[in-house]
């Protein structure tokens, strides 16, 4: 089985990196899925839970409030202001703060930071629920 290179990099570092078999991530196009040998390929990220099923079949999922995706050489880079690995989330903090925000920005202005913390929390929360439901 061949594998594809795979980075996740946040404003922060690094969130992920290692050896997959493939990358599901979701475009403003729409979600794409990435294997090896893929042909270059740049794309805007929404804030999304991206899946990464990993050389060995686990399943990793980072939530990641935006971007890009760039394929290119077998390797994909999702390059973020933030990414996060599930495992990583309090689900319950990331549900409240959800909830908060939303009543926050609901028929008003919102400013570029509420609006961008409103889809880290969205990401946070899909990522959450996506791992929660592989452990059950």
């Amino acid at each position: 089985m061949e594998t594809i290179r795979v980075e996740v990099v946040a404003a922060e570092g690094i969130a992920w990196e290692g050896e997959a078999q493939s990358v599901i991530a979701r475009t403003t196009e729409g979600d794409v899925g990435i294997m090896a040998k893929h042909e270059p390929f740049l794309a805007a990220l929404v804030p999304c839970a991206a899946e990464v099923l990993t050389e060995d079949g686990r399943r990793e999922i980072v939530a990641v409030d935006g971007g890009f995706i760039s394929v290119a050489d077998n390797r994909v880079s999702l390059l973020a202001g933030y990414a996060r690995v599930a495992g990583e989330i309090d689900q319950a903090a990331a549900e409240r703060e959800l909830a908060a925000l939303e009543k926050q920005i609901e028929g008003s202005e919102v400013d570029d930071e509420t609006r961008a913390r409103f889809h880290r929390a969205q990401a946070q929360v899909k990522a959450a629920q996506l791992a929660a439901s592989e452990h059950r």
